[in-house]
């Protein structure tokens, strides 16, 4: 947008704190390149188009806005003459994209003294050769910077959740090494039981009897109830004493196998009803080996389907065999980032999931989003344990108009308010030297806006703090500049 052109006076431009120090002709020099133009109430030029002009306000009032999701947001809003924005990185020429990166809109009538980018540009190079210089330095050494402790930090996030799924995976696995080498033992057991019985004098409708109770007795164990641990020991002691009574021997050692496989007193009524007196001892101990291999063999299926379950979420939340960009639900990459994280969060802390399960799926970059997750729980994490190591996280989800919320809560120490207007700045962190990059919250707040196009703030006071993550339900396949 152009506004109206009016006389360009140098004694005004001079009079501008950016141009003070200037000459006479130097003055003159801006004066004859540059413009002044009045603009009436509107918009002077828009976040993401090409950056051409540099202004600077003479009178009147100016609005900035970022674009946040499908909302503009005011960043600042001023009078004050002498203020500019616009194309304030034309030094840099094509070594970064030349975009405004803001909206710029004025509230009454307003002039302003504008500069075409290359003509700033060229002013800059010409008169001012060191400053140039030293902003460039700074300008690409903070890239630079920022980029590297970034790739540090998701190695550091990596290596973290790494030690954490090596730790879970480790459990399980271990769990059924142990199970298949007492399932061997038993195994051979039940083979050595089955040849005695073999060649005892047992009719063939007693070995069919015993085989039946076999049966039954795996079918029991799969349909076996869970018991609280009170309920489980009355129930231990029964059988106990049922044994006792009825001469079986170390009756108190095959009790809680019994009972972990959903045997009670009726059922073991049925056993000695379904053979004879001499025979009932080595009929138990024959379904005593059946339930003790059937329960290792559950335990077996359960730890190979928890390191199943644990490789399938190391798989969604990395995300290698997923398309970028993919309608994504937001709850599988919560689920998927608790339980890569759950060494962290450990026993002294609660994970409490609030999820709204009808919730759509959303377009989404899923990857980048469990990045997000990891920082926002890290922190949490490192907030409670500030506070005594023990709390609780809760992850909540839920419709906010056309967005999706995902809210994290813990009961950790707090951000002090003075903190609050900061902690998204890069490098910027409260944690102790060595501890903290200051980019977790900074490369959240990039993915969750820039990316996806929503915004993220943060509610805290000790004990209740709560990073809110707004998403589009709908969203553009693009990634912001």
């Amino acid at each position: 947008m152009s506004g109206q052109p009016l006389p360009c006076a140098p004694q005004e431009i001079g009079s501008l704190f950016l141009f003070e120090k200037l000459t006479p002709e130097q003055l003159g020099r801006l004066c004859a390149e540059g413009r002044v133009e009045q603009f009436e109430p509107g918009p002077v030029y828009t976040e993401g188009e090409p950056a051409t002009c540099f202004y600077v306000m003479l009178e009147g009032t100016v609005v900035l806005y970022r674009r946040v999701g499908g909302d503009d947001v005011e960043v600042t809003r001023t009078s004050q003459r002498g203020v500019y924005a616009g194309s304030m990185q034309a030094y840099l020429g094509d070594r970064v994209r030349q975009v405004y990166n803001n909206s710029m809109r004025v509230t009454e009538p307003t002039r302003f003294f504008v500069l075409p980018a290359d003509t700033f540009a060229g002013i800059m190079q010409e008169w001012f050769p060191m400053a140039v210089h030293l902003l460039e330095g700074l300008f690409f050494g903070s890239k630079n910077t920022q980029r590297a402790i970034g790739q540090r930090e998701r190695l550091l996030a990596l290596g973290s959740l790494s030690a954490g799924l090596t730790h879970e995976l480790n459990n399980p696995a271990a769990a059924a090494v142990r199970a298949t080498a007492t399932l061997r033992e038993r195994v051979g057991k039940m083979r050595h039981k089955l040849a005695v019985i073999a060649q005892g004098s047992y009719s063939p409708e007693v070995m069919a009897n015993l085989i039946d109770l076999q049966e039954r007795t795996a079918e029991r164990v799969a349909k076996a109830p869970t018991l609280s641990p009170l309920e489980a020991s009355d129930r231990e002691d029964a059988l106990t004493d049922w044994l006792d009574d009825h001469g079986i021997p170390d009756g108190w050692r095959i009790a809680p196998a019994f009972v972990q496989a959903g045997l009670d007193e009726d059922w073991l009524d049925q056993v000695a009803a379904a053979v004879d007196e001499e025979l009932l001892p080595s009929a138990v101990g024959w379904l005593n080996y059946t339930v003790e291999t059937e329960l290792l063999m559950d335990e077996i299926n359960d730890s190979t389907a928890r390191i199943s379950h644990l490789v399938d979420a190391a798989k969604q939340y990395s995300q290698l065999d997923r398309a970028p960009f993919q309608n994504a639900d937001v709850h599988e990459l919560l689920d998927s980032t608790l339980l890569m994280l759950s060494a962290k969060t450990g026993r002294q802390i609660k994970v409490v999931k609030d999820y709204d399960r009808t919730l759509p799926r959303i377009p989404a970059y899923p990857a980048e989003l469990n990045q997000v997750w990891t920082n926002l729980i890290d922190n949490a994490v490192s907030a409670m344990n500030s506070a005594g190591g023990e709390g609780t996280l809760t992850v909540r989800t839920a419709r906010d108009h056309d967005r999706l919320l995902v809210e994290f809560r813990d009961t950790g120490v707090g951000i002090p308010a003075e903190d609050r207007g900061r902690i998204f700045d890069p490098f910027f962190t409260t944690k102790p030297v060595g501890e903290g990059t200051g980019l977790g919250l900074d490369i959240s707040w990039r993915i969750v806006v820039n990316k996806h196009h929503g915004s993220i703030q943060v509610e805290s006071e000790p004990g209740d703090t709560r990073f809110q993550v707004l998403l589009p339900l709908t969203a553009v396949e693009e990634e912001s500049a």
